[in-house]
């Protein structure tokens, strides 16, 4: 919420909300700013190799693929 300056927006998100293509916020830049933000804040090293257009598809998806980062 805060990365995306959604003015607590992301408090009514579920695992089922769409994110790429849903939130006018979560451009290119955007992306790559959440990335870093993960990275810098949970000690996880996120590759290019890493993401495909599904990682970011819904809260869902981003919140597995960070449980799985944080799990390897």
């Amino acid at each position: 919420d805060e990365v995306l300056s959604l003015g607590g927006r992301a408090h009514a998100f579920t695992r089922e909300t769409h994110l790429l293509g849903a939130i006018p916020e979560l451009d290119s830049m955007a992306v790559a700013t959440l990335i870093t933000t993960l990275e810098e804040q949970l000690g996880v090293v996120v590759e290019d190799d890493d993401l495909d257009g599904d990682t970011f598809l819904t809260v869902g998806s981003l919140t597995d693929f960070v449980a799985g980062k944080l799990a390897a």
